[in-house]
C-alpha cells in the first residue's frame, strides 16, 4: 500500500499541470494575442513552467487553473507583442485555429479577417480584456481579479474596445 501511494505521488510529480482543454484555451489566447503559430508550443510551455514554478515555490495553487493559465497566456502574448511588431498575418493565424471539419463561407472569412484587423488596432490593455472575455470565455469578475484591476475598469475597456471594433466593421462595410 505504501508503494502504491509513493508511486502515485511520483506520477503526480510528473503529471502535466495543464489538461487538454486548458492547453487548447492557452493556445487560443496566445494566438489571438498575436503570438506567431510557430511560437505557440513555446508559449504553452511557458504557461506550464510558471504553473510548476508557482507550485515549487510553495504558493497555493490557483483557485481556477484554467482562468489563471488564460491570464498568464494573455500576459505572455502582450510580452511577445511588445517585443515584435505584429504582422498582417493575424488573419491567417486565426483561420488556422478553426477546425477543418467546419468549412466557413466567404462572409465568415471576411468577418473574421475584419475582426482580426480591428483587434490589431486596439491598445494592448483593451485587446487583452477582449481576448480574455470573448475568446478565453472568462467572466468580468475573473478578468479583474487575475489582472488586479477593478471590475469597472474591465467593463470600461470592454465597452470602449467593442465600440471601436463595431465602428471598424461598419467602416469596412462588413456588417
Amino acid at each position: 500500500m505504501l508503494r502504491r501511494k509513493a508511486r502515485r505521488a511520483q506520477e503526480d510529480d510528473h503529471a502535466d499541470p495543464l489538461d487538454a482543454a486548458q492547453e487548447r484555451r492557452v493556445r487560443a489566447v496566445l494566438a489571438l494575442g498575436g503570438v506567431p503559430q510557430a511560437d505557440l508550443p513555446d508559449g504553452v510551455q511557458q504557461v506550464r513552467l510558471r504553473l510548476l514554478e508557482r507550485a515549487a515555490s510553495g504558493r497555493e495553487a490557483p483557485r481556477d487553473v484554467s482562468a489563471w493559465a488564460a491570464v498568464v497566456a494573455s500576459n505572455l502574448a502582450m510580452d511577445w507583442h511588445r517585443a515584435k511588431k505584429r504582422q498582417e498575418r493575424l488573419g491567417e493565424r486565426l483561420a488556422s485555429l478553426r477546425e477543418p471539419a467546419h468549412p466557413s463561407g466567404e462572409e465568415a472569412s471576411l468577418l473574421a479577417l475584419a475582426v482580426a484587423r480591428g483587434l490589431d488596432e486596439l491598445p494592448d490593455a483593451q485587446r487583452q480584456v477582449v481576448v480574455l472575455r470573448f475568446y478565453g470565455d472568462l467572466p468580468v469578475r475573473d478578468i479583474a481579479e487575475e489582472l488586479g484591476i477593478p471590475e469597472g475598469t474591465v467593463k470600461s475597456r470592454l465597452h470602449t474596445a467593442v465600440r471601436a471594433l463595431r465602428a471598424r466593421l461598419h467602416e469596412d462595410e462588413v456588417v
